[in-house]
């Protein structure tokens, strides 16, 4: 009952979100599926990987290129001009390093796309409390059902 409840709250925070909040909410799981691969290729304490671990890790880094691409599909190139296509072509290289990473089970590349990843929420934030304030919607992503 109570697992009903929290999808009940996040479907409802995700149907009343602004399209800035939307965009925050995407980095926010893209940054927590890196943090979990990130935690989850840690060396045991024999200095060994543990190979039981790699299908989830896998599978979170899959759903941080799925976010990524998901960010990628919403650039509104009409409104957001070269902002939008600087994004499309940073989100190509994340999902490539992303790639990379998987199959050479590689921590730096997913630290350094995780930390630009973090880098471009903080600024989602600014810019979309910003125009929340001012009124003004966020312009440059479509963010549409």
């Amino acid at each position: 009952m109570a697992y009903n409840a929290l999808s009940a709250y996040k479907e409802t925070r995700i149907r009343t979100a602004s399209q800035g909040q939307l965009i925050v909410m995407l980095y926010d799981e893209a940054v927590k599926q890196m943090d979990k691969a990130l935690e989850l290729l840690g060396l045991n304490n024999s200095g060994k990987r543990d190979p039981s671990r790699i299908e989830v890790i896998g599978k979170a880094i899959i759903k941080a290129r799925d976010i990524i691409t998901e960010l990628m599909v919403s650039l509104d190139f009409d409104q957001g001009g070269e902002i939008a296509r600087n994004l499309f072509a940073l989100y190509t290289w994340f999902n490539k390093e992303l790639m990379e990473a998987h199959m050479s089970v590689d921590t730096a590349r997913i630290t350094v796309v995780r930390n630009m990843v973090n880098e471009l929420r903080g600024a989602w934030v600014e810019t979309s409390a910003k125009t929340s304030a001012e009124g003004h919607p966020v312009e440059g992503v479509n963010i549409a059902g």
